[in-house]
């Protein structure tokens, strides 16, 4: 690495440190890549707990040059959040935050909950941590907004509206009761409501309550009144911050030993209308400037609205004008990043701290509860099978198939009573012919011993990196879903590969009971017993995923059959769909613009597609 150096530019970028596994362990930006990276190999790093750590363990760096230090910063946020190094802060499962999606692309939009941002013309409102509030804000926005809740994107006419409709939770565009310029200002209602701006609601449903009251149409008026009255139901109880009526977001943190926990206050017009709170993993040896500088870069990497002011607790010093312009492009207008030092935004931000401080203090509680409980199931569950040693890890497997199609297995791993689903693995059967879940159960526990027997020997020889190997590591207790047939083959597969010391064990459903090798009778838990539950847990998350995966595998089989019965598509156009998207699900998926584009299609084929997995 040391040898790098000398030919690293000093224009602005981004750099990458891997180590001995090649993999990416950090990522960071530079206004010039010569100067930054050099400061690692100094004598001043040394002295950095979290660098000295990190440049231990690292081997090779390489960089990326931009023409800016905002390209920078955007390609570094791009980049921590696709690779998640160890030593960059990781907002915890980022990519599964829902947003608010109001598809204004649409003639007329539907509002509804996606876990998916695309840039297709739409309006998205999040990311949002609490999916339950999500669900009541889509709820109060049905009842106050009448807007269809229908799948289809183009609406095809019905000569008889839906229930929606007589219930008056929609305006029935689908039948024509309302035009698009009408059902266009529920949707800017809408918008309103979810910028924040719900005076300027209040105001423009005043208006139209008068103008319909003007022209005699009193039962139209009416509407608007139960319309505004629930508006300003839900604005009485937002609590006034500000008299300046501006749009902010009010940042501070907690730190706990490794994590911490942001705080975000959403002020709209004053107001504050919102929180949430976000866990940022792996900031032990950070400063508080430095994880809330690079919470604001992933945080706002995928936010679909910036305010004009950013109330910091604190913030790297460097970053602050970098920062602002980065944002500022963003929202398209001017962003400030602001440290109050005193007033009422001071306060607001103490306070964001305070209820940061309170969220990570029920986080730490719930985790140490949970580690107790699963402590005291495993010592339950070692006593009952008479095991050695604690199950600190288990792997379960379980059969699915249909009448002998499409058989898969799955493998579930928990490790000190916590699923880790990352090492989760599926199997398709492939030497067993018809419904015989015993064989299936045996080829199945042969492939993976032997595989792992294979990786262990790679691995400490130096030919593979653990990282790389899948299942080198061994249980401490092996749960087959089933009886003494599912036992019985289980054994068998172990006796075959050499393993017959891991402790084995079959869950029987019905009644629960828990059979063991060389026992004629089975051992029967409590049914409150932590043991059992433990059991039973990894049990139905066995199942589940294999019933996913079959369900998956069979699904697709059927839909690529659906696809010859198209109208238009032929081989060569089968073939182009499947090469472009990759699976049939997601051409079920694509839109009608994804499925024209694709070579080889026209607007007419792409509407047949469309339309048949539609109708």
């Amino acid at each position: 690495m040391r040898d790098k150096l000398a030919q690293l530019p000093e224009s602005p970028g981004v750099y990458l440190f891997r180590d001995g596994d090649e993999q990416i362990i950090y990522v960071g930006k530079a206004v010039s890549l010569k100067n930054r990276v050099r400061s690692y190999f100094s004598a001043a790093a040394e002295r950095d707990a979290k660098v000295r750590a990190m440049m231990e363990r690292a081997r090779d760096f390489e960089y990326i040059t931009t023409d800016s230090e905002v390209e920078a910063l955007i390609l570094e946020a791009n980049l921590i959040k696709e690779h998640r190094p160890r030593y960059n802060i990781i907002l915890k499962d980022d990519k599964s935050y829902p947003y608010i999606k109001v598809t204004t692309n649409e003639q007329f939009p539907r509002v509804f909950i996606t876990r998916r941002v695309v840039k297709d013309g739409a309006r998205y409102f999040g990311p949002y941590t609490q999916v339950g509030a999500v669900h009541e804000t889509l709820k109060l926005l049905n009842r106050i907004f009448p807007l269809r809740t229908c799948k289809q994107q183009v609406l095809a006419p019905r000569s008889r509206p839906c229930l929606n409709q007589h219930i008056k939770r929609c305006l029935g565009p689908c039948c024509d009761l309302v035009t698009p310029e009408e059902y266009r200002k529920l949707v800017d209602g809408v918008l309103l409501f979810m910028e924040g701006k719900q005076e300027d609601l209040v105001q423009g449903l005043r208006r139209r309550m008068g103008e319909a009251v003007e022209n005699l149409e009193f039962e139209r008026a009416a509407e608007l009144r139960d319309q505004l009255q629930a508006v300003e139901r839900v604005m009485e109880r937002q609590k006034i911050v500000a008299a300046d009526h501006n749009d902010r977001d009010v940042l501070a943190m907690a730190r706990g030993q490794d994590d911490a926990c942001v705080m975000m206050f959403f002020v709209r017009g004053g107001k504050l209308i919102g929180r949430e709170h976000f866990i940022v993993e792996g900031t032990s040896d950070m400063g508080r400037d430095e994880v809330l500088t690079g919470f604001i870069k992933q945080y706002y990497l995928r936010a679909e609205f910036v305010p004009r002011e950013v109330l910091i607790e604190d913030v790297l010093a460097g970053e602050v004008e970098v920062l602002e312009r980065w944002l500022s492009d963003k929202r398209g207008g001017r962003v400030y990043l602001v440290c109050p030092q005193r007033g009422d935004k001071k306060r607001l931000v103490e306070l964001a701290g305070r209820n940061a401080l309170l969220v990570l203090q029920e986080v730490e509680a719930g985790r140490a509860v949970r580690k107790n409980e699963l402590q005291k199931a495993m010592e339950q569950l070692a006593e009952a099978l008479e095991l050695n040693t604690l199950p600190l890890r288990m792997e379960c497997y379980d059969i699915s198939n249909t009448q002998g199609t499409e058989p898969v297995a799955s493998m579930v791993v928990f490790e000190e009573g916590k699923p880790v689903p990352q090492q989760y693995r599926r199997f398709k059967i492939k030497t067993v012919t018809g419904p015989d879940d015993f064989a299936s159960m045996r080829e199945v526990l042969n492939r993976r011993l032997a595989r792992g027997q294979e990786e262990r020997e790679l691995v400490n020889t130096g030919q593979m990196s653990s990282r790389d190997a899948k299942f080198h590591r061994f249980p401490d207790l092996v749960v087959v879903d089933g009886g003494k047939g599912q036992l019985s083959s289980a054994i068998a597969a172990f006796e075959e590969q050499g393993f017959s010391y891991i402790p084995v064990c079959g869950l029987a459903k019905e009644e629960e009971l828990v059979f063991l090798p060389g026992r004629s009778e089975p051992v029967r838990l409590s049914e409150s017993s932590p043991a059992l539950k433990m059991l039973q847990r990894l049990r139905d998350e066995a199942h589940r995923f294999a019933v996913t995966y079959h369900r998956r595998l069979r699904g697709r089989r059927n839909l690529k059959s659906m696809l010859e019965e198209i109208d238009g598509i032929g081989a060569v156009r089968r073939r182009e769909l499947l090469k472009a998207f990759g699976s049939v699900e997601k051409i079920q998926a694509a839109e009608l613009a994804e499925l024209a584009a694709v070579p080889g299609m026209n607007h007419r084929s792409a509407r047949a597609v469309y339309d048949f997995f539609r109708n």
